[in-house]
């Protein structure tokens, strides 16, 4: 475990206060007009999910815990929890629901995600920057409506809703962005 300074905790970092680990789901630095700056951060302490807000001066010594990056491809879920192999070592790992969070919705067989691990256990995952979905119910085009450049809702596989161009019909295969689910382009495959 390191120590590093508190301005440089950034979200992802796990964090070791007395022994507890939380990762970090937001850190900002404050610079107010009069005092000195603070970096207030917000984690979720990862034995029980429960979040937590700390605020430390800039220059206070913080308790980095040293964490595994490492891809993983997802296989499938049932009752046990979502299932992940790593396809260099072929180990397999069970992780829960609320490490999974809201990524859970654009995993697919065999895609392939980032996780962090700390001594074996789950802490994250991250998913690629882009995932192609096919659109499974739109409205149709009217005639007339393409002068125009309006979107369209459209609903994905695994009932992700996206806004779509006009000219996008269902079972159309298009990739869309994981952070905010918007449309990029058509897939080309």
């Amino acid at each position: 475990m390191a120590k590093v300074i508190a301005s440089s905790i950034r979200k992802g970092n796990v964090i070791d206060m007395d022994g507890v680990l939380y990762i970090v789901l937001t850190a900002e630095n404050v610079h107010p007009g009069k005092g000195n700056s603070v970096t207030q951060v917000e984690m979720r302490r990862i034995s029980d999910g429960v979040k937590v807000s700390e605020r430390w001066r800039t220059v206070d010594s913080v308790e980095k815990a040293h964490v595994d990056e490492n891809e993983f491809d997802f296989l499938y879920e049932d009752g046990e929890g979502y299932h992940f192999m790593n396809p260099e070592t072929y180990d397999q790992i069970t992780v829960s629901e609320d490490v999974v969070g809201d990524a859970k919705v654009h995993l697919r067989d065999g895609i392939r995600v980032w996780m962090l691990t700390h001594e074996g256990v789950a802490l994250s995952i991250e998913l690629p920057q882009k995932v192609t979905v096919e659109v499974e119910e739109t409205e149709p085009v009217v005639k007339g409506q393409t002068a125009s450049s309006s979107y369209k809702p459209a609903t994905c596989t695994g009932g992700i809703r996206v806004m779509v161009p006009p000219h996008i019909g269902v079972g159309t295969r298009i990739i869309i962005n994981t952070t905010d689910n918007s449309y990029v382009e058509r897939a080309k495959d």
